[in-house]
């Protein structure tokens, strides 16, 4: 397995075996990554089966009609956690991504371990009222009410490379608030990472990002 201070020989042998499938052609790959209505796909059969076999979904929560896809199962499971870290690390590794930021609160979870690994620093978007320091915000719908989230003024600057990084996407509204944020730091790369995307038309949770926010998710559901 992987250890903190990096991959042997087989194991590099292993992920590429599992992110570069040899059904799937290596321009077409790096062709999909760039198109944002593509959902990204990186885990194999067995590793896809892990994570759905471990997910929880709670219907009519946190209203009637919401299937909620309850992350904290995967949490819960060490080996879900490695498949999940991994995963994203080994999409980011040669991004040299500056900053890791989470989401409030499940994409706290993975946040600072991803950024270990990816020798990057932790930025945390927090609820309005959490950051002590000087804020910037932003007021955004969900597909349950509104909200806003805020960012500290010097959390970001112009020579980062922000990794922003989420539990799910559904509509996209939330993680496009935290876009705008980050962009107002002007940094010089942006990238979106879910660990689950809702795979489901009415929705269009890559539709609200602009064309130059690249956006991947580990598992469609």
């Amino acid at each position: 397995m992987t250890s903190s201070h990096g991959n042997t020989t087989a194991d590099k042998s292993r992920l590429t075996r599992q992110w570069l499938p040899t059904t799937t052609p290596a321009h077409t790959l790096r062709h999909s990554i760039y198109t944002k209505n593509i959902s990204l796909i990186y885990i194999c059969k067995m590793d896809k089966n892990l994570l759905l076999e471990n997910l929880r979904s709670i219907p009519d929560w946190p209203k009637p009609g919401i299937n909620f896809r309850d992350v904290t199962s995967l949490f819960e499971k060490p080996e879900c956690l490695r498949e999940m870290c991994e995963g994203i690390c080994e999409l980011y590794k040669d991004k040299h991504i500056t900053k890791v930021v989470g989401v409030e609160s499940r994409g706290f979870v993975l946040t600072s371990a991803v950024a270990l690994k990816l020798g990057a620093g932790v930025v945390l978007c927090r609820k309005p009222g959490k950051l002590p320091g000087d804020t910037v915000s932003e007021r955004y719908a969900k597909e349950y009410g509104e909200d806003s989230l805020e960012l500290h003024t010097d959390s970001i600057n112009e020579n980062d490379v922000v990794l922003l990084h989420d539990d799910i996407l559904a509509t996209g509204g939330t993680m496009k608030a935290v876009c705008n944020l980050v962009k107002r730091f002007k940094p010089k790369k942006v990238y979106c990472n879910f660990l689950i995307e809702i795979d489901e038309d009415f929705l269009g949770g890559r539709v609200p990002f602009d064309d130059d926010v690249e956006v991947t998710s580990l598992l469609s559901v």
